[in-house]
């Protein structure tokens, strides 16, 4: 009889704790993509990936001028030349069109590494500094905001993260919206 008491008891004990335990969960949302747009280090990654761009882009520019100029040249002056000149010519047409296909994919994997390099360090700091806002104030869980269809604003942490980075959102436009708009 004292054993199935025990039992009884101990089972209690572990039901009560279970359910506290599940009641305590604390679940909150953010918006990364609203976060990362907001920190200074964006901005200047943005600049970065512009000159990035800007640089492959006048070198593709550049191919193609060459291109179009040796071209011009062999339409103009071909038949003026001999068999032999002819195929050297348009061998060298090839190699310049070949080497523009081979540069444009170059310039996208590129373009692709170089945002990768660097946008993964301000991804990293603000997931951390979530990370550290929902340890801090007893959130089990966050969810993208991305993700969800129906959210109470109350479990919004993105003005916690804010707050943590020193980031003052009202100024900033929200992700996806014109540089001039700001967050309601």
């Amino acid at each position: 009889m004292k054993r199935l008491f025990s039992c009884l008891l101990v089972m209690m004990a572990l039901m009560m704790v279970g359910t506290h335990s599940q009641a305590q969960a604390k679940i909150g949302y953010i918006s990364l993509q609203e976060l990362i747009v907001a920190m200074p280090e964006y901005k200047k990654a943005n600049t970065d990936m512009a000159e990035h761009q800007k640089a492959l882009q006048q070198q593709a520019n550049d191919y193609q001028t060459e291109f179009q100029r040796k071209d011009s040249l062999y339409s103009a002056d071909s038949t003026k030349w001999t068999p032999a000149m002819r195929e050297v010519k348009r061998k060298e047409l090839n190699e310049i069109y070949v080497k523009i296909v081979n540069f444009n994919q170059q310039a996208q994997q590129s373009i692709q590494q170089k945002e990768q390099e660097l946008l993964a360090p301000i991804q990293q700091k603000a997931v951390q500094t979530t990370q550290a806002v929902a340890k801090e104030n007893g959130y089990a869980y966050i969810l993208s905001k991305e993700q969800l269809i129906a959210f109470p604003a109350a479990d919004d942490v993105l003005p916690l993260v804010a707050k943590k980075l020193g980031l003052n959102l009202s100024a900033a436009p929200p992700a996806g919206a014109p540089a001039g708009t700001k967050r309601p």
